[in-house]
């Protein structure tokens, strides 16, 4: 796909509420501007989209119940971060824990990653690296920053409808940080995208030392239920067949 085909695909949510919301109300000056931030959306550095992971990170930490350094979680965690490393390709690695019985884990691009206690009571020490390692993949493949770039030109787009006039979008727009946060953590990514992560995860345990059959059960445990962070995935039991067979031929 050419460049200027995939800033186009980005920019759509921006244009398609413009649309909806009838450019008679906007000034010229307002269509100029929210033009330019589309644009700037769709084209995001990766500098740019570190800030804004960033500042959409520090609002999650905001809204969430974070683990004292002290908790029983946190020591947890900061073993598991010791073995999987504090760097991603340059980018530093932040790990926290929400206590939360949700069974959730994520990464954005700024080096981010949380865990939830709800998927640390779930699994093992060598499952979590596993899972963090697929999260982690998302980020050094890409992934991350393609969700972060349609989720800030979807809040751009909230944006227009609020200096249209339109109240409710007007008070959408206030908390667009926290929206765009939730935007990129719940970020469906593709089949192809998601296997990706799965082999990336493999391979970088594989080079850290760890054993990846936790990658394995780590899918076997969230195969089920409207809560598994996979459930709306690729089949997990096909991903833990993947995994199990590139463990096979490792070992030949």
């Amino acid at each position: 796909m050419k460049k200027h085909q995939k800033t186009l695909l980005v920019a759509l949510p921006l244009v398609a509420t413009m649309s909806l919301v009838g450019c008679k109300s906007m000034s010229v000056d307002d269509l100029t501007s929210l033009g330019m931030k589309g644009f700037k959306a769709a084209t995001l550095s990766d500098n740019d989209v570190k800030e804004v992971a960033k500042q959409a990170c520090a609002e999650m930490d905001a809204q969430s119940k974070v683990a004292p350094a002290k908790s029983a979680y946190t020591k947890r965690l900061n073993k598991i971060a010791k073995a999987l490393g504090n760097n991603l390709d340059g980018t530093p690695i932040n790990y926290k824990v929400y206590i939360t019985k949700d069974v959730n884990a994520w990464a954005m691009a700024n080096g981010c990653v949380r865990v939830y206690s709800g998927l640390m009571d779930m699994m093992t020490d060598n499952e979590i690296q596993g899972i963090l390692g697929h999260e982690l993949g998302h980020v050094a493949l890409g992934h991350s920053k393609k969700a972060m770039q349609v989720a800030y030109a979807t809040e751009l787009a909230h944006d227009a409808i609020a200096v249209s006039g339109n109240a409710a979008a007007a008070k959408l727009s206030k908390s667009s940080l926290g929206a765009l946060a939730s935007s990129v953590i719940n970020a469906q990514f593709s089949q192809s995208q998601e296997k990706e992560a799965d082999n990336y995860s493999f391979d970088f345990l594989v080079k850290r030392k760890i054993n990846p059959a936790g990658l394995a059960s780590g899918f076997d445990k969230l195969g089920g239920g409207d809560a598994s962070i996979l459930s709306s995935h690729p089949s997990s039991s096909d991903r833990a067949a993947n995994i199990r067979k590139k463990i096979a031929e490792l070992k030949k």
